[in-house]
């Protein structure tokens, strides 16, 4: 398989470095993460002139009809530079609408093309965890439209948004159905609250009473509900996974840095033979993610679910495990200083936690990819307990 990146791919992601490099310094992003909306209009016109919010939109709405493998360069760059805007959260509630409805909502697709239209995915809920199929909020029938009711948690740049992909639940044929709808950020009964978690990105708890929308809100429901969620969150984690591994990238760059520059006994710590044995490990784990996050975004074009399942989850924790390696030798190379707030090693590793958090944690997609496998041909030569233990000591 050819892992090389297209001209135009190499050129695109050529541009975002030189814009991070250039107009993102690690001072200018502490300063944007502390201000009150924790991201920058200045910033976001600049990624949208580039190109990047229309680069995964359809053409028909403006966009370039990108795919996963299309945006993997460009999240490494953003990644690289530890850029907090909404670029992720967009994109990903923006495929949700993308791979629904079709010409419904092409307005909006077409707002995200051009920048003026953010979004966010409205999913997780307090007592659902990674199950995004653990919902509780309703949305009651009432004539010909909808009144949504609930709680949503921990939504990636939900108060900066201004339109919401939320589940809810409606009553179906055979009982309660889970439903996907596109909703006004700013409608009347919806309550967000913002707030800065511990990478300096901000999230929201977002609140819904009684939020009535038209019947064209609906994108689907029941098992086309479900295997949207699972289809698009599959899109989220490769996303994340290309994320990653500019995050690490930095951080073992920084490192090295570091550690030419830093002396003890007269002598730059670089040349601590220990050391230098840690930093290729460090090297060696970034290389395996980085392998693992450019095959996940390749399989997002597959028509094999499982297949795509696996890989998915496979990637995000082969990424896990990196970013728990990498950052933990990073912080101990760096010394106490490796935990200030004024040295960008303590913001990375803060970013890596964040995203190994972010739609299932290396757990979660570890007990996933086992599930996964139990039906491939194999898989079904050999006992559960002999397939499963080889992966269970890699946790």
């Amino acid at each position: 398989m050819d892992f090389e990146f297209t001209s135009e791919q190499t050129q695109l992601a050529d541009a975002v470095r030189r814009l991070v490099d250039k107009d993102y310094g690690f001072e200018t992003r502490r300063t944007i993460v502390a201000s009150s909306s924790g991201t920058s209009d200045e910033v976001w016109a600049k990624l949208v002139d580039l190109g990047l919010t229309a680069l995964p939109m359809p053409e028909a709405c403006g966009g370039f009809d990108g795919k996963a493998v299309d945006l993997l360069p460009v999240m490494h760059e953003l990644g690289r530079g530890l850029v907090a805007e909404p670029f992720f959260a967009t994109v990903l509630a923006a495929e949700f609408i993308k791979r629904a409805s079709g010409e419904a909502h092409r307005a909006i697709l077409e707002g995200v093309a051009n920048g003026s239209i953010k979004m966010a995915a409205a999913l997780s809920e307090a007592q659902s965890r990674y199950d995004l199929f653990d919902v509780k909020s309703t949305a009651a029938r009432a004539g010909g439209r909808y009144a949504i009711s609930g709680r949503k948690a921990v939504v990636a740049f939900g108060a900066q948004a201004d339109r919401l992909i939320v589940s809810a639940c409606i009553d179906g044929r055979d009982g309660a159905e889970l439903a996907l709808f596109v909703v006004d950020a700013n409608a009347r009964g919806i309550t967000r609250r913002d707030m800065r978690v511990l990478d300096g990105q901000r999230v929201a708890h977002v609140t819904f009473d009684r939020v009535e929308v038209a019947a064209d809100a609906l994108l689907a429901q029941g098992p086309a509900a479900r295997e949207l969620i699972d289809a698009v969150s599959d899109y989220g984690v490769a996303l994340l996974a290309a994320e990653a591994i500019g995050v690490m990238e930095a951080l073992n760059a920084a490192t090295l840095e570091y550690a030419k520059t830093r002396k003890q006994f007269g002598q730059a710590i670089a040349r601590f033979q220990v050391l230098q044995h840690r930093m290729v490990d460090m090297f060696m784990h970034f290389e395996q993610a980085r392998s693992m996050a450019y095959l996940a975004a390749f399989k997002m074009d597959s028509n094999d679910v499982r297949e795509r399942r696996k890989t998915v989850s496979a990637a995000k924790v082969r990424i896990g495990q990196a970013a728990r390696f990498i950052g933990q030798q990073a912080v101990q190379i760096h010394g106490g200083m490796g935990v200030t707030d004024e040295l960008p090693a303590a913001h990375l590793f803060k970013r890596l936690t964040m995203i190994e958090l972010t739609l299932g944690d290396t757990d979660h997609h570890l007990q996933r990819f086992i599930a996964a496998s139990k039906d491939d041909g194999v898989a079904r030569t050999q006992p559960r307990a002999e397939r499963t233990a080889p992966l269970q000591r890699v946790a």
